[in-house]
């Protein structure tokens, strides 16, 4: 824990750190330029690189579905500006693919270092760290994956949902959710009763068809969106 501390990398439920950052976007100024928005800031080791490369296509094919969920996209690297920009028209002109979100420039490290993004056992180069932050500044969910491992994009959109889903409706989201194979398609589930009588109560509902439960700390109901 003093490591962490030492490093200031942040936590989940902690304010995400303001930073001024420079992007293929211009100067932003973090979180502070998403307020009532959500974002998905996620860093990648280099420009040019086979993996990256595959990564930032697939978040820009998804990035309507973002941000239909009121989230944006955010890029980083430890590459300049215009190491970005000619990334970013490479992959226009061979794949056919406009980039649309901004790419942050942190050749300085400051950012890295901020966020816990160079990890000395797997190199120099920044992992693949994904943080989503919510529409007050609240760090909902971290991921670290290795340089080789490419990431799943859709499993980054269904978390942003589900973290979404959580907060309007006060419940909480089953493993594979939308389609548990415990719960049931679109179900989700009631938080444990934390008293006797509201367990009786959980019960009662289940009887009455309110609700399902195979216990009653264990209730679900199908979500009606």
């Amino acid at each position: 824990m003093e490591n962490l501390e030492r490093k200031g990398i942040p936590l989940l439920g902690e304010p995400f750190p303001k930073i001024e950052v420079q992007t293929t976007h211009g100067v932003k100024n973090l979180p502070d330029d998403y307020k009532g928005k959500w974002f998905v800031l996620f860093s990648h080791p280099a420009d040019f690189t086979p993996v990256c490369t595959t990564e930032f296509v697939a978040f820009q094919k998804r990035y309507d579905k973002f941000r239909a969920l009121n989230t944006e996209l955010i890029g980083l690297s430890i590459d300049q500006v215009f190491s970005h920009i000619k990334w970013v028209e490479w992959i226009k002109e061979k794949l056919g693919v406009e980039i649309e979100f901004p790419i942050i420039a942190d050749d300085t490290g400051k950012v890295a270092e901020k966020l816990g993004l160079i990890h000395p056992g797997k190199g120099t180069n920044t992992v693949r760290a994904v943080f989503v932050v919510d529409d007050k500044g609240i760090i909902r969910l971290i991921l670290y994956y290795p340089q080789e491992v490419g990431r799943n994009i859709d499993e980054i959109l269904r978390a942003v949902e589900a973290l979404q889903v959580t907060d309007k409706y006060g419940v909480a989201t089953p493993a594979q959710w939308p389609d548990s194979e415990v719960v049931g398609k679109d179900h989700v589930i009631i938080p444990p009763a934390k008293d006797v009588e509201t367990a009786k109560q959980r019960l009662e509902s289940a009887k009455k068809g309110e609700i399902e439960c195979f216990d009653w700390w264990l209730c679900h109901k199908k979500l009606e969106r």
